[in-house]
């Protein structure tokens, strides 16, 4: 029997697009996929509220990793970044996602709707997903940002 995939997306209003097509894409590749919300779009949706839920989501173990949207990315890294135990990389390449996982063992990417296409955002997921951490001289620094 196989395991379970496991992952938790979310997303202010600015991101809500894009994450429901990465959220029907996870689930293509046969992934559980917890929502943190937003739930519907909503103009005056606040992206810390969403980053917050998901980072204390998964850096509580409830899920391994994580998606996160907003229009840039950059507000979402921020706010997921401050929880303890949470490693939010924004990337705009497949070749960020894959560095972010082997280097920094990211546990959330975060994507930027207004700065990234959904077939982008795609391939980045992929290469993100299919990245294993390296370990060796990167395991300190990784004990570093979570200590």
């Amino acid at each position: 029997m196989s395991e379970v995939k496991k992952i938790c997306v979310a997303g202010d209003h600015a991101g809500f697009e894009l994450k429901g097509i990465i959220t029907e894409y996870l689930k293509e590749k046969g992934y559980e996929v917890c929502d943190c919300g937003a739930l519907e779009y909503d103009k005056e949706d606040d992206y810390p509220v969403f980053a917050t839920k998901m980072a204390k989501s998964i850096a509580g173990g409830e899920c391994p990793k994580g998606v996160l949207f907003c229009g840039t990315g950059v507000g979402a890294s921020i706010a997921a970044n401050r929880i303890k135990g949470v490693r939010a990389a924004l990337c705009f390449t497949p070749e960020m996602g894959t560095l972010s996982r082997a280097h920094n063992d990211s546990n959330i990417l975060v994507l930027g709707s207004r700065t990234t296409t959904a077939e982008t955002s795609k391939a980045i997921l992929d290469a993100w997903l299919a990245g294993p951490f390296e370990g060796g001289r990167h395991e300190r620094r990784v004990k570093m940002l979570d200590a």
